[in-house]
């Protein structure tokens, strides 16, 4: 029996905007992500940059966009966490153990506690033994060692521990570690079906 779940962050419980980001960088003269921002949106999400050098590398493509209009194209990707999504979490932690992972950066981080508010956010934290950020941890989703940092750190069993993630990538390489998994398919599928999940031993 599982024991112990393991979350991403976006697009399983807050909703993400995609296209409204990429419609706002259009409009500022960006066509889209290439190479060198993914490369530095990598960096970033992994804390080795600033979030002005982050910012100040779309510069180098939309140079008469300002910082403040770039930081406010990056923030529209981020969307809302209804309440229900919270209110069945704070149900789970009664009885598992759950943990946050996520690769969401800081500036996406400061957005959404901006936007849900002190309480809500507070609420959303407390339910999890523990919050971890890539930028924090130095290291990223899918990357092997981040999943058995926690694993080791909190003494998890991979047979007794689910994770939840909406990127395949992500969930196969936790599959490759002996994890449960869900890899949850957006816009079809919702955190609080998880009962659902039949081929999970919950």
């Amino acid at each position: 029996m599982i024991n112990a779940i393991i979350f991403d962050f976006g697009d399983v419980f807050i909703n993400l905007e995609k296209e409204k980001s990429i419609e706002e960088f259009k409009k500022l003269g960006l066509d889209g992500p290439n190479e060198e921002l993914l490369a530095q949106n990598d960096l970033f999400e992994k804390g080795k940059i600033t979030e002005l050098q982050f910012i100040e590398s779309f510069q180098k493509f939309i140079p008469n966009a300002s910082v403040e209009e770039i930081v406010k194209a990056w923030n529209s990707l981020i969307g809302d966490f209804p309440l229900y999504r919270l209110e069945f979490l704070q149900m789970l932690s009664s009885r598992y153990r759950l943990f946050l992972l996520t690769n969401t950066d800081s500036i996406h981080i400061s957005r959404f506690e901006h936007k849900v508010g002190m309480s809500f956010y507070s609420d959303f934290y407390r339910c999890f033994e523990k919050v971890y950020y890539s930028y924090e941890m130095g290291m990223r989703k899918p990357q092997p060692e981040i999943f058995t940092t926690i694993l080791n750190k909190h003494d998890l069993s991979p047979k007794r521990t689910l994770f939840v993630d909406d990127k395949k990538i992500n969930t196969d390489m936790a599959e490759n570690l002996g994890l449960y998994v869900w890899n949850l398919q957006v816009g079809k599928e919702d955190v609080v079906d998880l009962f659902e999940q039949k081929h999970l031993p919950l």
